[in-house]
C-alpha cells in the first residue's frame, strides 16, 4: 500500500468515527443526522488532504490563513474538485478582496469595518453575495476574535444590509477551561434572538473536535473538525 493509500484509509477511518459521533449526538438530541454539516479543518494540512476527503464524500473546508487557503483553493478547483470554502480564521480587512474570490463562507465577521471591506471586495469580485457569520465573543476576550453585547447587533444588521453580504448566522468558540455546555447555551440564546430579525440567519457554527456533542445539543447546524478527522498538527507539515 502506498502512502496516497495509507493517508486515505487513514482519514476514511478517522471520518467514519467523526460521522458517528455525530449521529450519536444528533439521535441524543432528538435531530436527524443530516441536521449538521461537517466542515473539515484543513488548516495546515496539503491539498492532497483535501482531495481525499473530497473523495470520502466530505462537501465543506475550513482554512483560517489566507495565503494558505488561497493556494490550496486553487489546486483543488485545478483538480476540478468543487467544495465550499469556510474562511474561519480571524480576518484582516486589507485581505477581503482575495478571500472573497475563493470563500463560500467568511465565519469570522466582528467589526463593522470587516463588514464594509467585504462589502466592497464581494461586489467587484462575486456574482452573487458572499454568506457571511458573525463570530460571538463567548468571553470577551479580543485576542480570540468575536463581538459581544450591542455590538453583536450592530454587526448582523450591517451585514444584513449590505449588497454584497448574506447573513447566514453565528459561529463561536467555546471559551478555554469553561463547561462547552455553558457555552453553547448561550450561543443558542443570541441564535434565537437573531432569527427573530433576521429569520434567514440560521447556520449556527459551533463545536470542534473536543466538544461537538456540546455544540449539537444545542442546536449546532455545522461543526469545525479538524484534529479528530485529519490528526495531531505539524507545523513543519
Amino acid at each position: 500500500m502506498g502512502s496516497d493509500d495509507r493517508r486515505r484509509a487513514e482519514l476514511a477511518a478517522n471520518l467514519q468515527q467523526v460521522r458517528e459521533r455525530i449521529s450519536r449526538a444528533c439521535a441524543a438530541a432528538g435531530r436527524r443526522s443530516d441536521s449538521v454539516t461537517l466542515t473539515a479543518v484543513t488548516k495546515t494540512y496539503p491539498a492532497s488532504d483535501v482531495l481525499l476527503l473530497a473523495g470520502l464524500g466530505v462537501t465543506d473546508v475550513g482554512e483560517n490563513k489566507d495565503q494558505d487557503a488561497s493556494v490550496k483553493a486553487t489546486e483543488v478547483r485545478a483538480a476540478g474538485v468543487r467544495l465550499r470554502w469556510h474562511f474561519v480564521g480571524q480576518l484582516q480587512r486589507n485581505k477581503a478582496k482575495s478571500v472573497c474570490a475563493y470563500a463560500d463562507v467568511v465565519e469570522s465577521v466582528d467589526s463593522l469595518r470587516l463588514v464594509a471591506a467585504l462589502d466592497r471586495a464581494a461586489a467587484g469580485t462575486r456574482d452573487e453575495p458572499l454568506e457571511v457569520l458573525v463570530q460571538v465573543s463567548l468571553d470577551g476576550d479580543p485576542g480570540r476574535g468575536g463581538v459581544a453585547g450591542d455590538d453583536l447587533w450592530r454587526v448582523s444588521d450591517a451585514a444584513a444590509s449590505s449588497d454584497g453580504l448574506r447573513l447566514g448566522g453565528l459561529m463561536a468558540v467555546a471559551p478555554l477551561g469553561e463547561d462547552p455546555d455553558r457555552a453553547f447555551e448561550r450561543l443558542a440564546e443570541l441564535a434565537g434572538r437573531l432569527v427573530t430579525t433576521h429569520p434567514g440567519a440560521t447556520t449556527v457554527s459551533a463545536g470542534m473536535s473536543g466538544d461537538l456533542e456540546a455544540a449539537i445539543r444545542h442546536g449546532a447546524t455545522h461543526v469545525r473538525i479538524g484534529t479528530s478527522l485529519l490528526g495531531m498538527r505539524n507545523s513543519l507539515r
